[in-house]
């Protein structure tokens, strides 16, 4: 029998909803594209219901102690004393979200030697030290395209806060104020900008589709070009690098995987290619900005904003700069948490486990690391390496 250790972030302040704004959710499908939504055998949840936080438990406890497995569940990931710490030395399965995540690291992979699976509940899984993994023969999945629509409609949601200066209008409301010059001062058309992408895989191909009808002109990068048909659709112009698009861009969104390459991208010198006043929005991962450099930007003016819900570590350290820094419009991670992303996230990560526990084949499409390589969408996504350097400041989060 197996010991799945699982890492959730905290229920809701106020206690575990016993009911939710809506009744129901959308019902998909497919995904754009045509691939099928997670296909489990069966699910113990209603789609719609917080599953994310520890006592939704991604619906498996039901599946788990029925089967004769083990299943622990916590949000208490960081530090030697952590419960975390404690049971993954005999833990054969870890699952763990972008949103909280457990960092498993080449020392913690090193002190489970039972562990042979990692599943992120969600998409990006450079929590995980790719080396070791492929190093030690783990095998790395993720649930890819589970919440991917819900970024790029999150990302859309920031780019308009940011350039028609919604936050701090929305804040003189909330102060009783009708400041209407204070709210303006700082507030643009998107109309007839330049918009571009770093990175233009599933997410970054679904912000320049939902962004085409606001008239912007549309450019992107990506070390996969996109086929001409779509460039042709969509109006994109292609730049074989970040530093030749940020130049003629007012807006640019990151929606890149983490990994050794693109690791501090954005530092002092990219975003001084960037134009002065250009707005920069990351969803993808927090490490892919340099921290310090995007606060001196913002400080200095070369950039108008800065807006997303990545951090490095997470959760952030109450001092970390982007807490406090002017212009910007930070939020937890929850782009890719939404409850209808969650119901496609724990229905995937279930199927996962199914086929892990029935000795079936995972999804090619799943794969991260498989086998001592890069594997499905690994292989496309990442590059060989570690990108966890650094996270242990996540124990200072609650100092």
């Amino acid at each position: 029998m197996a010991k799945i250790l699982c890492v959730l972030y905290d229920d809701p302040v106020g206690g575990y909803p016993t009911s939710h704004a809506r009744d129901d959710i959308p019902t998909l499908d497919r995904y754009p594209g045509g691939q099928t939504l997670p296909t489990p055998e069966a699910i113990d949840f209603v789609p719609g219901e917080l599953l994310g936080s520890v006592s939704g438990e991604l619906g498996l406890r039901k599946f788990l102690e029925g089967l004769g497995h083990t299943l622990v569940v916590t949000s208490d990931k960081d530090g030697a004393d952590s419960v975390f710490e404690r049971e993954l030395p005999d833990a054969d399965i870890v699952i763990s979200q972008p949103f909280w995540p457990a960092y498993l690291t080449a020392e913690r992979i090193a002190g489970a030697p039972k562990l042979r699976l990692a599943v992120t509940a969600g998409i990006g899984s450079d929590h995980v030290d790719l080396q070791a993994a492929m190093d030690k023969g783990l095998t790395v999945a993720e649930v890819t395209y589970s919440n991917s629509i819900s970024v790029s409609e999150h990302v859309v949601m920031l780019i308009l806060s940011l350039v028609r200066n919604y936050i701090p209008s929305y804040q003189w409301v909330i102060n009783g104020g009708w400041n209407i010059a204070d709210c303006v001062d700082r507030s643009y058309d998107l109309e007839g900008m330049t918009v571009g992408t770093v990175g233009a895989g599933r997410i970054g191909t679904a912000v320049l589709r939902r962004l085409k009808p606001f008239d912007v002109n549309l450019h992107y990068t990506d070390r996969h070009r996109l086929p001409e048909s779509v460039e042709r659709e969509l109006g994109l112009t292609f730049h074989p690098s970040a530093e030749s698009m940020v130049r003629v861009c007012d807006v640019v969104t990151v929606n890149a995987p983490l990994h050794p390459e693109t690791e501090h991208m954005f530092n002092d010198a990219l975003i001084g290619e960037m134009k002065r006043g250009a707005y920069l929005v990351n969803t993808a991962r927090g490490k892919i900005c340099d921290r310090d450099a995007v606060a001196r930007a913002l400080e200095s003016g070369q950039l108008a904003g800065y807006a997303g819900d990545v951090w490095f570590p997470q959760p952030p350290p109450k001092d970390h700069p982007w807490r406090t820094m002017p212009h910007h419009g930070m939020t937890p991670h929850v782009s890719g948490t939404s409850l209808s992303a969650q119901a496609r996230y724990a229905a995937g990560v279930r199927e996962i486990l199914e086929c892990w526990l029935e000795g079936r084949s995972i999804r090619e499409e799943y794969l991260i690391v498989d086998n001592g390589r890069l594997a499905g969408a690994g292989a496309h996504s990442y590059s060989a390496g570690d990108a966890t350097g650094g996270s242990k400041e996540a124990e200072r989060f609650g100092q």
